[in-house]
């Protein structure tokens, strides 16, 4: 089981560690709800460097990024981020991913920790350019995301960055915590507002110290997966594996958002014919009207109970104190207010589909 450069800190605040995607993680420390209030109401530090980095460089760098993600990379400035899907020839979702343009022709992929090594299999597989470098940084690089509304105050005193000037999904790289060239980008999971610092592994423990020690009168927290997975999905952000995996394309997930069309990359003429003829499911959100918590592998059944679907994500909001989750659904039945029933230990229980995000 692999490590990130932070383990011994989680080890040494007591964390309830796990494995995850191949890594040892945190998956909470003082409790979930506690740790996702924390973050939605102050502050919260996650440790999310098993997610995974490569680099691509050269003047055809672009048009390979453009062959294979759903977005229009093209619309990309330097300093900005974007949102996308990596796609199979029928037009399922290898992976979620966010490109980053560093200079004119360097750019930065963020890919999901348990697909980088499929994802660079993939990438490199469909290289065929004359100039264009493909470098896996995944090792090499930490990633501490620092969420919540305040963030900017908790870190401001760390960086000469002005972190206010940073607009959503851009970034800038500067010294930070006295480590040259750290990437501060404000993206993140949880839809809190803040910041994800790359960063060389080799200071992640240094840049982790000096978080908490700057921000110790925020009443800063460190956070787990477990919080992770619920502030996600109070926003109803895709988990990949769960809600998007190869079988699923961007239109049935509900992310035509970041599909263009007028772009050729791998599997569009499958997603454009289904965009023309219409899907057969989708991913909708619901919230349970009875008691019960929603789990993945749940079925979903109409009224004549009659399978329609079946759960990919499911939990209790700490901010709602209902069961919420997400799931696939035939497209007859994607209307919000529409009943649906859960089985849950094969007992029907209540729910509604209703529109996301939740919170």
């Amino acid at each position: 089981m692999k490590k990130t450069p932070l383990n011994q800190i989680h080890e040494n605040l007591g964390a309830k560690m796990v494995e995850f995607a191949g890594y040892q993680m945190p998956v909470q420390y003082f409790g979930v709800k506690e740790e996702h209030m924390a973050v939605r109401e102050n502050v919260g530090v996650f440790d999310v460097s098993h997610m995974g980095q490569f680099k691509v460089t050269g003047s055809d760098s672009q048009a390979l990024i453009q062959n294979l993600i759903s977005n229009d990379v093209s619309k990309l400035k330097v300093g900005q981020a974007q949102y996308s899907c990596l796609t199979n020839e029928k037009g399922g979702i290898i992976d979620d991913l966010i490109v980053y343009k560093l200079a004119q022709n360097d750019f930065m992929l963020v890919v999901n920790a348990s697909r980088i090594d499929v994802d660079w299999d993939w990438i490199s597989k469909h290289n065929n350019f004359d100039d264009c470098q493909l470098e896996n940084i995944s090792e090499q690089t930490a990633l501490i995301a620092v969420q919540g509304p305040n963030s900017t105050k908790a870190l401001q005193n760390l960086t000469p960055v002005e972190l206010n000037e940073i607009p959503f999904y851009q970034f800038k790289q500067g010294n930070f915590a006295g480590i040259d060239d750290v990437i501060i980008s404000a993206t993140g999971y949880t839809g809190s507002g803040g910041f994800e610092l790359y960063l060389p592994a080799e200071h992640a423990e240094k840049v982790w110290q000096a978080i908490f020690d700057s921000a110790e009168a925020f009443n800063i927290l460190p956070c787990g997966l477990a919080a992770r997975d619920t502030l996600r999905l109070e926003k109803a952000y895709c988990l990949y594996g769960n809600d998007i995996n190869e079988e699923t394309t961007p239109l049935e997930a509900g992310l035509g958002w970041v599909t263009k069309l007028h772009t050729n990359f791998t599997g569009k003429e499958v997603i454009e014919l289904q965009k023309n003829k219409g899907v057969t499911r989708k991913l909708i959100g619901f919230k349970m009207t009875e008691r019960g918590i929603p789990r993945k592998g749940y079925e979903i059944f109409n009224e004549k109970e009659e399978k329609i679907g079946e759960v990919t994500s499911g939990t209790q909001s700490p901010i709602l104190n209902e069961g919420i989750g997400l799931g696939y659904v035939k497209k007859e039945f994607t209307a919000p207010g529409t009943t649906i029933w859960l089985k849950i230990r094969n007992k029907n229980v209540g729910a509604k589909i209703v529109k996301t995000p939740f919170v």
